[in-house]
């Protein structure tokens, strides 16, 4: 599996050594994360059970599977967790969200901090726009970014081919 998107794991000291720099660099690449709301999704101490579902994201880079890292929506140096999120790297999204709206596959990426677009997944290049979406199995045409977010939609982005029909993923157990 490709890992393009797996931040490395730092140790406390390594953070604290960070910081200092990252906050310096800030002035000029924008904050570091630090857990401030993005289009409105905050990032809190506790998750929430308000509403709380589950939806699974498969991207395929070249017919290459692509790993959604752990701890997406866990800023390294924020005490937080978004209301967006994942656990570990097995693709699953989780909404755990104090209030019951919409949330949108663009919100994801933003909360990961990573573009999405018909030519851009991350930081994969769609080549000459040949982006193929599915979404519960069914083929996709609109806007990624605005594909919803809800109770365990299935989302498939593969960026070039060769392209596959994606077999339904169900293993939804203690989701």
């Amino acid at each position: 599996m490709r890992r393009f998107f797996e931040a490395p794991r730092l140790s406390a000291v390594a953070v604290a050594l960070l910081v200092p720099v990252l906050v310096v660099a800030g002035a000029a690449l924008g904050d570091p994360p630090t857990g401030a709301p993005i289009d409105g999704i905050r990032c809190d101490r506790v998750e929430s059970s308000v509403f709380h579902i589950h939806q699974h994201l498969t991207i395929y880079d070249r017919g290459k599977p692509v790993v959604i890292p752990s701890d997406v929506g866990r800023p390294v140096l924020g005490n937080c967790l978004y209301w967006l999120h994942t656990h570990v790297a097995d693709g699953i999204i989780h909404v755990e969200s104090p209030v019951v709206r919409p949330f949108h596959l663009g919100d994801f990426f933003n909360v990961w901090g990573q573009p999405l677009s018909t030519t851009r997944i991350g930081p994969l290049k769609v080549p000459k726009r040949k982006l193929r979406i599915y979404v519960d199995g069914r083929p996709y045409a609109g806007d990624p970014r605005k594909i919803e977010l809800t109770q365990q939609a299935d989302i498939v982005l593969e960026a070039g081919s060769p392209y596959r029909k994606p077999s339904p993923f169900t293993d939804w157990k203690g989701q």
